[in-house]
């Protein structure tokens, strides 16, 4: 696995041997950030169920300020600290061990605010819409967030995560890309 773009391009990543883990394939990272064009520029990025922080260092090397991941396995947080201090971005993460939602509510209560977040839950499980439900609740949010999720092909999202509105989904052949929108003058609910 390597950062597909950017001023780190061709840099390869640690990654995590065995099968608890399903990185983001390079297909689908490039759609993904074709798709989120310059809007990751300057960005302050959430990377929810981080595996080894793939989005996050790939946003980080396309202009993203800053990234915080969280992952609640140990082995991903050594590895994601591991590629921050390979690509050279120790000095602009923030790793957080922990689960996805208490820690959205956490960082919402400490006032972080996000432009760019992306969630890459386990397929088969709730966790993508606890972490939505978690999102839309906290609203670690600036006006205009883009909140990306990626599920399996045949699993869809509801629009019951108001305020954030569902504004997109593509599919790239067993990821769904399900896009959401944090709506303009909603950041000070």
């Amino acid at each position: 696995m390597r950062i597909i773009g950017g001023e780190r391009r061709g840099r390869r990543l640690a990654r995590w041997q065995g099968e608890s883990i399903r990185p983001l394939r390079d297909r689908v990272r490039t759609a993904l950030f074709d798709t989120l064009g310059e809007a990751v520029v300057g960005a302050e990025v959430l990377d929810l169920f981080a595996g080894t922080g793939a989005v996050g260092f790939e946003a980080l090397s396309r202009g993203a300020k800053r990234a915080t991941f969280v992952d609640s396995a140990a082995e991903a947080i050594r590895i994601i600290r591991e590629n921050a201090t390979k690509l050279g971005y120790e000095n602009c993460v923030e790793i957080i061990q922990g689960d996805a939602a208490k820690t959205v509510k956490s960082l919402a209560r400490r006032g972080k605010r996000y432009d760019l977040v992306f969630i890459g839950a386990p397929y088969g499980t709730e966790l993508a819409q606890e972490a939505l439900r978690a999102l839309a609740e906290a609203l670690p949010l600036r006006s205009g967030a883009l909140v990306v999720v990626e599920t399996f092909h045949k699993e869809g999202l509801s629009d019951t995560f108001k305020p954030l509105e569902l504004v997109d989904s593509r599919v790239y052949g067993e990821t769904r890309l399900t896009y959401f929108r944090f709506g303009l003058g909603e950041e000070n609910r």
